[in-house]
């Protein structure tokens, strides 16, 4: 009899193949039978460096899962500064301390693919990588795309450099941060800021979406609504 884990897995995997035309993301058991241990497939996002590859992630799903985060890894080598050049290692604290049982395999996929689109080099997985991203984000760019085009068969193409030196330079000062959070818990937005997106672009998705504010508190979002801010915050609504 198969376990809980096995028949949520099993489900999550259904819903990624019904919904692989509208969310890109894939993943299928990696001996095509076996689902503790999965490889999943992200486009990358257009306008970034990236774009035209094909990223492969190694998951191993632990037997507590969805209590348990899936362990991921990039198998398919890039250049980001939360990502391992050498190992594929990822720093995402939705893989981590920010991991919710809500979450799926393909959330966790979708929060890779947004992370190829906001790198944070203030919190770092690779440092090389961090440090020319906020040194040389004109360097960053033509290296991320270099590594595209040889490691994820992304085509060869001119780059617009402009949006890396924006997305790479400090915030400016906006006033008082509580006034920016809108009533919403610090903890709640947060857990999308440290993906990379803006706090204030946070908010706006958090309200085009509809999300309670909770009086402040925070709690756990359901998966659809985890879905409706990623869209939104990728430009897809």
């Amino acid at each position: 009899m198969a376990s809980s884990r096995d028949r949520r897995l099993a489900k999550e995997l259904a819903d990624i193949q019904a919904d692989r035309d509208n969310s890109g993301v894939y993943a299928t058991p990696a001996d095509g039978v076996t689902l503790s241990t999965l490889v999943g497939t992200i486009p990358a996002p257009p306008d970034t460096p990236y774009a035209g590859g094909t990223y492969q992630i190694d998951i191993e799903i632990p037997d507590a899962y969805p209590f348990k985060s899936p362990q991921m890894r990039f198998r398919t080598r890039i250049w980001h500064p939360n990502i391992s050049s050498q190992t594929g290692a990822i720093c995402l604290d939705t893989l981590g301390s920010g991991w919710s049982p809500v979450q799926t395999i393909k959330t966790a996929l979708l929060s890779l693919r947004m992370l190829l689109e906001f790198p944070n080099p203030k919190d770092p997985q690779d440092a090389e990588v961090a440090k020319m991203l906020v040194e040389n984000p004109e360097r960053f760019a033509h290296v991320a795309h270099d590594w595209a085009v040889k490691y994820a068969g992304a085509p060869k193409q001119d780059l617009d450099t402009t949006r890396w030196k924006k997305d790479a330079a400090p915030d400016a000062p906006k006033g008082d941060d509580t006034a920016r959070y809108q009533g919403y818990n610090k903890d709640l937005i947060d857990r999308f800021v440290n993906m990379g997106f803006g706090l204030d672009d946070v908010v706006d998705a958090f309200l085009y979406v509809g999300i309670d504010r909770n009086d402040g508190e925070d709690y756990e979002l359901e998966e659809a609504y985890m879905g409706d801010i990623t869209a939104r915050l990728l430009g897809e609504q």
